[in-house]
């Protein structure tokens, strides 16, 4: 390799090393508007649509009250990066949307909630099969399974969308809190 390719690349290095702020995790998406939905809130019993949360950051996730494995470890963690939040909390709404119709009862998702220390700013929507797969192919999600089955297939992914209800980000679990709370804090300025 000749010098000059070797330069560029230290320059490059170096100045990478010299930025003023950490990358954020996840990948930035395109800024369209979200797709808007209207569900059953399971824990309030009303309807809620996505739009009415404008004004707010929204996290919104695909989950669902039986999983064994990565539905409480989202659920986990966003409950933490709602605490890293501190005050902006209040700025933030969490959404998550069922991935099992079948067996996300209200009193299954109020356990579920309580047991994550979900307890504010935090929509857990519901709705029958047919109204939950357009929503699920609008964001890319794919949930397998039925009552016959004990586990469920689906993502992990974290949808955050700005104020404006614009697509900004997309998270999955393998990041922290804080990397959680730091994605929504540069959306929130």
């Amino acid at each position: 390799m000749s010098r000059s390719p070797l330069l560029a690349f230290a320059l490059t290095i170096a100045l990478a090393a010299c930025a003023s702020s950490q990358p954020l995790a996840g990948t930035e998406l395109d800024g369209r508007t979200a797709p808007d939905l209207t569900l059953q809130d399971g824990l309030s019993g009303q309807s809620l649509t996505l739009s009415s949360l404008r004004g707010k950051v929204v996290v919104l996730s695909f989950l669902y009250t039986q999983c064994p494995d990565t539905c409480p470890l989202t659920a986990e963690l966003l409950s933490a990066a709602q605490r890293a939040l501190g005050t902006d909390a209040g700025r933030v709404e969490l959404v998550a949307i069922s991935v099992d119709p079948a067996r996300d009862t209200p009193q299954a998702i109020r356990a579920f909630s309580d047991a994550h220390r979900l307890t504010r700013s935090w929509h857990y929507l519901i709705g029958r099969r047919e109204q939950l797969e357009p929503i699920w192919s609008a964001y890319g999600v794919r949930a397998e399974g039925d009552q016959s089955r004990p586990t469920v297939t689906h993502t992990d992914a974290l949808f955050v969308i700005d104020a404006t209800g614009r697509e900004r980000r997309l998270l999955r679990t393998d990041v922290g809190p804080d990397a959680v709370a730091a994605a929504i804090r540069a959306i929130l300025k």
